[in-house]
């Protein structure tokens, strides 16, 4: 109790509001008010007016406070509250079942409140919000009713302030990780662009005014989140609890990015847009805000993720659940364009998965607009300006997921969610899986005139973030172990010739500054051993040692598992793989190899547009000719010489077309010879070809055409349809329909031949 209130009252009259849910807090902020007072010489009028405020801040009782408020224009209104300390202050510490039974320890019951007094009345520390003149909040007051009516009176908006102010001092003890909106609802529709809004729907729509207010009152409960102190902290300890079920306490986080994005969240609009590779990236990216005092993101997601339990706490602690489909209904968009808006113009940073879904093949998936061009919209609509979009890339070392994804790959069907589910899950999740990753990539800004310029600028912002989401995702030891074991499938590894192929490969990205996890660094050795073994225990790699050397292979029904990981890290060796494969091409081209090898590279790269991000064209190239000027400064100089060109493709270890880009090219040749077994005047949808493709992969694995069923998923299937789709093959009737048909899938099984050239010039010889 140091701060003196009375050092800021310059007002001859003062209002003092006291935030009291008892009367302990009552007679406890009285004396604080009284004793500080005879430090002062103040002579004016004092008055006071009880409003528990912090009982329930959105719906505050106000009974008595607008007869309190009949002073002059000139008075002060202060308003006054008491912070309870307690073990949820300590940043590491978490509340107790006997919390969630008995009640938010920061609020007190009476009974209790009196107990901690007696106890350690330290713990008991009165405060004041930012005062103001009446006449101040009058005029606001005013200002906002001729907006829209949402205050009941003076009184209601009165105590809504005094709210805000209250909270902006606790949260100085409290820390950043409580910055909360408050009146969300009221204050949206208060707005004069929400009133426009309905203006514009009721003329289109008919409706009254009266009637699409009343109707919209549902939607803002169901949109708006309510995060409350107590539940955060339920919330923190929960995910806490979860994390560490299956992997290490300790979060790996790139902390200096992370001190530096909170003066950005700070000053800018902003959205942290994570990664999805399973349900553990929402909880992991609430943690480690939480665990950092980082102004609380809203987590947007689908309403399918509020079920019971769940969603209370998810909701209570800053969730907003988004409905899967909302087109026709304009005042639904309405609501959450305006509430968006609100918090952008505010500074509440939003979070969700930049993907839309979890990836289920492990590399980044293609954008899903619908998130991105919500929160676009609202920037528009709103006063903000300069939205900062980080993307955070989420890795593990394992996951548990990966088993389901195999599954469904291969035609499963999708568990719902519900709180069966997630008790199912959080049981699974018993098992060592090692650590979590979380990293920072470079802020894409959007200002708001570029998307009335640009029709394409939402396409362009979301490439830009996966661009950049791929740049810092680091290389575990499980993604390096599963490339360099599947590259070699369905041959075994010696320890030795793992290790050897390891260091190639962690020597090349080392020169190419991508990054590593710690497990990797000599003082770690260790941890490395302990996940290896993890990755064994799991049966996802065998290790055979009863023979005179040990070897590792991976399992010959977890290929489909292996390549998951192996996807998290490919699109950090495609540039390679299709300068290898352009090279193949160069040797064997009956014209200028300099020319075949670009265009083999760009027909590659339109080839794999539906897996991967890519730079600009220009980016593209220069990329592509910096990957082998590594190898030989000179190299376009002596591309006319065919000897010279398989020189340099051997010169090129780590070779790794085979490793990374094989099972896209033999899922695309089962679509393609399914598509080439039709006739002229034949087609197939996207859902019947991969039924087909499934039973045509299945005999083709047996046959060994393709080399890993890891080359016979879905979304496999369904990428290689979109390619056949783009090339215009899919559509019945065209002329020669057949023969283009038959020449791509021709071409696909002229490139795996070529990817397994490359596999062979990898393989160690006995020499070696």
């Amino acid at each position: 109790m140091t701060v003196n209130p009375w050092h800021e009252i310059n007002s001859e009259q003062v209002l003092f509001i006291v935030d009291a849910a008892h009367q302990v807090e009552e007679r406890l902020l009285m004396q604080w008010l009284t004793n500080t007072k005879t430090q002062v010489s103040y002579s004016g009028s004092v008055s006071h007016c009880v409003v528990p405020i912090a009982h329930d801040p959105e719906k505050i009782e106000t009974q008595g406070l607008e007869m309190a408020l009949q002073l002059d224009a000139a008075a002060l209104v202060v308003p006054v509250r008491v912070v309870w300390k307690t073990q949820l202050d300590e940043i590491n510490d978490k509340p107790r079942v006997t919390d969630l039974l008995r009640g938010n320890p920061r609020r007190p019951s009476q009974k209790k409140a009196q107990r901690i007094l007696d106890d350690d009345p330290s713990r008991a520390l009165c405060i004041m919000g930012k005062p103001a003149t009446l006449s101040d909040l009058t005029a606001r007051y005013e200002q906002r009713r001729g907006i829209w009516a949402v205050d009941a009176d003076l009184a209601d908006y009165v105590a809504e302030q005094a709210s805000l102010a209250l909270e902006v001092a606790e949260r100085r003890l409290r820390g950043s990780r409580y910055k909360v909106p408050r009146q969300v609802s009221k204050e949206v529709r208060a707005s004069n662009r929400y009133k426009q809004g309905l203006l514009t729907i009721a003329e289109q729509s008919g409706e009254t005014e009266e009637f699409l207010r009343a109707k919209a009152l549902p939607y803002f409960k169901e949109l708006v989140a309510t995060p409350h102190n107590f539940w955060q902290d339920v919330a923190g300890a929960f995910n806490r609890w979860v994390i560490s079920l299956g992997y290490e306490n300790k979060l790996v986080v790139d902390t200096e990015k992370l001190e530096r994005f909170r003066s950005i969240v700070r000053e800018h609009p902003s959205a942290l847009l994570w990664t999805h590779k399973t349900h553990m990236d929402g909880i992991t990216m609430q943690s480690v805000l939480f665990e950092h005092d980082f102004p609380p993101p809203h987590t947007m997601g689908g309403i399918n993720m509020a079920f019971a339990g769940v969603g209370f706490l998810a909701r209570n602690s800053g969730a907003i659940f988004i409905r899967r489909s909302f087109q026709d209904n304009a005042l639904y968009k309405l609501v959450l364009r305006e509430y968006l808006s609100y918090l952008l113009e505010k500074r509440f940073p939003l979070t969700w998965s930049f993907e839309g879904t979890r990836s289920r093949v492990g590399k980044l998936m293609p954008p899903r607009y619908g998130m991105l061009k919500y929160v676009m919209d609202a920037m528009q609509a709103s006063s903000a300006d300069d939205l900062h979009l980080i993307p955070v890339a989420i890795n593990y070392d394992m996951n548990n997921d990966v088993k389901d994804y195999a599954a469904e790959q291969s035609g499963a069907i999708k568990r719902p969610e519900s709180l069966s589910w997630f008790i199912s899950y959080l049981r699974r999740m018993r098992q060592p899986l090692g650590r979590i990753y979380v990293d920072f990539g470079e802020p894409v800004v959007v200002k708001k005139s570029s998307f009335y310029d640009d029709p394409l600028a939402l396409q362009k912002t979301a490439f830009k973030i996966g661009v950049e989401a791929n740049r810092v995702t680091p290389i575990t030891l499980t993604s390096l172990m599963c490339l360099s074991l599947l590259g070699a499938a369905p041959r075994a590894q010696t320890i030795e010739e793992l290790r050897d192929n390891m260091d190639d490969l962690r020597n090349w990205s080392k020169e190419r500054d991508i990054r590593f996890t710690s497990d990797f660094d000599d003082d770690n050795q260790s941890h490395m051993q302990e996940l290896i073994t993890h990755v064994v225990n799991s049966q996802l790699i065998n290790r055979y040692d009863e023979g005179p050397e040990t070897v590792y292979a991976v399992a010959a029904d977890k290929h489909a598992m292996a390549s998951y990981y192996r996807n998290t890290i490919v699109h950090h060796f495609v540039n390679k793989s299709i300068a290898e494969l352009s090279l193949i091409e160069a040797a064997n081209s009956s014209g200028p190899a300099i020319d075949a090898f670009f265009s083999q590279a760009d027909h590659l790269k339109d080839m794999f547009k539906f897996e991967f991000f890519y730079e600009p064209s220009d980016e593209f190239h220069a990329n592509i000719k910096k990957e082998l000027t590594f190898f030989d400064s000179d190299w376009e100089q002596k591309m006319d010489s065919r000897e010279y060109v398989l020189s340099l493709l051997r010169s090129m270890k780590p070779l790794v077309s085979h490793c990374s880009l094989k099972p896209y090219i033999e899922a695309y040749r089962i679509v393609a010879d399914v598509f080439a077994g039709l006739k002229n005047d034949e087609t197939l949808d996207e859902k019947s070809l991969t039924s087909a493709a499934f039973k045509y992969g299945n005999q083709a694995y047996l046959q060994r055409r393709i080399s890993s069923r890891a080359s016979i998923g879905q979304i496999l299937f369904s990428n290689g349809y979109k390619l056949l789709d783009s090339y215009g093959l899919v559509d019945a009737g065209a002329p020669d329909l057949v023969e283009r048909r038959k020449k791509v899938s021709k071409d696909l099984r002229v490139l795996s031949h070529r990817v397994e050239q490359i596999r062979a010039l990898s393989m160690p010889t006995e020499l070696d």
